[in-house]
């Protein structure tokens, strides 16, 4: 662990971070750099088990913390030692967020984010929420007050994360296991875009192209295998089928499995340039060049 140029403050940010060459990518410094300048300390854990020396000063200049570690417990297992490494939550913490590196973004300004959260009853908060397998908030971006940090089951959560090389035991015990354990605490948890109200726009704007034959093939596809799965109660992942449903409500990122590997086939995922380029032009061109070194056998 390695100190930084600037001291942890109340609102603290556990950023994860993974590169097999032990890169900072220009996707992530700008993420980071959003996050800081919004007021809050961040603190890099890095499961690649080094950083390039291009990236290093960089690094110390944005973050109040480094943790380099191996690729042991994942998410989880990075965030787990954060926690213990810089001894959070401290008295004067008011605020813990756990983020990582898989997204492309932000696309708006991330101060209208955190003022929602600031302003929710809930005292955790993620971005989306999944009904896949059960019920949970998605793990890339999670806020937490502190009733659900200085919770018992909280401490006993953190206690239970091993360093599991399986992510499928990772996604269950933790990512769900997390929202779970909060609620079954009686500590509320939500979403700022709801997936359940996410689908009821899906049929209410189908409902409005039908009145004004307003017909876009490629989205109306897309949006008709959203309802059939939706009638059928089959859970979907709301930042991959829904995801410029997602953008044309506020939302500020895009996941970058879906655009590199797009494992839940999503038949619109092309439109992401269009999409991007209309509320942030000047991210598609750093998105692209992710692109260019991360994406095989696809284009974007």
């Amino acid at each position: 662990m390695t100190e930084g140029t600037t001291p942890l403050g109340p609102r603290v940010v556990l950023f994860c971070h993974w590169d097999g060459r032990g890169r900072v990518q220009e996707h992530t410094r700008r993420y980071a750099e959003a996050l800081r300048a919004e007021g809050l300390s961040l603190v890099l854990t890095s499961n690649a088990g080094k950083l390039a020396p291009e990236d290093t000063d960089w690094a110390n200049s944005v973050f109040a913390t480094i943790i380099l570690r191996r690729n042991v417990g994942y998410d989880f297992g990075a965030w787990r030692d954060a926690l213990v490494a810089c001894s959070l939550p401290r008295p004067e913490t008011t605020q813990i967020i756990l983020v990582n590196d898989s997204v492309y973004g932000p696309f708006r300004p991330l101060g209208q984010v955190l003022r929602r959260i600031e302003a929710a009853p809930e005292p955790v908060c993620g971005l989306t929420d999944s009904w896949q397998r059960r019920y949970h908030l998605q793990s890339y971006f999670l806020s937490f007050r502190p009733e659900a940090f200085r919770s018992r089951a909280w401490s006993t959560f953190w206690t239970r994360v091993l360093p599991s090389r399986s992510k499928e035991h990772v996604v269950v015990s933790y990512e769900i296991g997390l929202t779970q354990a909060m609620l079954r605490a009686g500590i509320a948890c939500a979403a700022l875009w709801p997936y359940v109200d996410l689908i009821d726009q899906v049929r209410q704007d189908c409902g409005a192209r039908r009145l004004f034959d307003d017909v876009d093939e490629v989205r109306a596809a897309a949006d008709q295998y959203i309802l059939d799965a939706a009638k059928n109660r089959e859970a979907m992942n709301p930042t991959a089928n829904l995801w410029e449903k997602l953008l044309d409500n506020g939302f500020p990122f895009l996941k970058r499995e879906l655009l590199r590997s797009n494992p839940s086939r999503v038949r619109d995922v092309a439109r992401w340039r269009s999409a991007v380029r209309a509320i942030a032009p000047e991210e598609e061109d750093v998105v692209r060049r992710d692109l260019r070194l991360t994406m095989q056998k696809r284009s974007p």
